[in-house]
């Protein structure tokens, strides 16, 4: 699988990519302190700067799997909540990359605060735009104690399959007779948005709705249980100092930070994913994969 990524951050999607064993083509990312980051630990990767100023056609067709954060300033409920009226609302950039590359997936993620900004009307228009550039979606809400993190951090993420991707390679499969019909134990999961904390009850489209739990129905619903050594959280401190491991970003990518940038650590750190997260729906992709084609 081709992996390539934008709002890269200091490389939590690439790094489950690497997890995975995918190649990551190229990373998309501003700011200074990240860039070195990741030409450090990805230097075969392409390495694009402002997602506003850059082509992305060169990748048309030739990237699996498309993932970003796109900046969660506006919709945050520490800011000032602007939405797409701060500068910083570069969703509609990302939609412009999505449908330059054409990737066959798109995993998009934000703050849990888009869903309730304005109503929701940013959470629902990234949907209704995937789906306008064919694109079925699936959007959970997931949180960092689902891998057993120290600290709960809920997260919107955005799970985009290209329909005409997929019924290409069904119907090709299918003459081949190869097709494979056993997906219930895949597909479990759409379109539920998990909430530990929530009431029963609908966040304004029918099919989607909280459920109520604890980890272990979200280890039975995702499989986070892993005795992968990226999960041995009981060694990362919980206490200050706390620098980034905590977030999940092993020694690997924390001791790129010398001295004096160890502010910038900690400020990418907040901005970043936590990689164990997306390391599950990465996991859960290819096992659809498997099983539909």
């Amino acid at each position: 699988m081709t992996h390539g990524s934008l709002f890269s951050g200091f490389g939590g999607f690439d790094l489950a990519a690497e997890w995975m064993g995918w190649g990551n083509k190229f990373h998309c990312e501003w700011n200074d302190f990240g860039q070195n980051v990741l030409k450090y630990y990805w230097p075969d990767a392409e390495s694009f700067t402002d997602i506003t100023k850059t082509d992305f056609t060169k990748y048309a067709n030739r990237i699996d799997i498309l993932t970003g954060g796109f900046p969660c300033q506006p919709y945050s409920l520490a800011g000032k909540r602007k939405g797409k009226e701060d500068e910083r609302h570069l969703w509609p950039e990302m939609l412009r990359a999505i449908r330059e590359i054409q990737p066959r997936w798109v995993v998009g993620e934000n703050v849990f605060g888009l869903i309730n900004w304005s109503d929701g009307l940013v959470f629902h228009e990234v949907q209704t735009d995937l789906e306008a550039a064919g694109y079925e979606v699936w959007p959970y809400v997931l949180p960092a104690c689902a891998v057993n993190a120290p600290h709960r951090r809920d997260r919107v993420w955005f799970v985009a399959n290209s329909k005409d991707n997929r019924l290409e390679r069904f119907w090709g499969n299918r003459k081949a007779g190869s097709v494979k019909r056993n997906i219930g134990s895949v597909c479990v999961n759409e379109g539920t948005i998990i909430n530990d904390d929530a009431d029963s009850g609908s966040i304004g489209r029918d099919t989607f709705s909280h459920v109520n739990g604890n980890v272990t129905n979200r280890e039975e619903r995702w499989e986070f249980c892993s005795t992968d050594s990226q999960y041995n959280w009981s060694e990362w401190p919980t206490q200050p100092p706390i620098r980034i491991r905590n977030d999940g970003i092993p020694p690997k990518l924390d001791g790129i930070a010398f001295s004096n940038w160890v502010r910038e650590s900690i400020k990418a750190a907040g901005n970043a994913i936590v990689p164990q997260v997306v390391y599950q729906i990465f996991k859960t992709i290819e096992q659809y994969e498997e099983h539909i084609f």
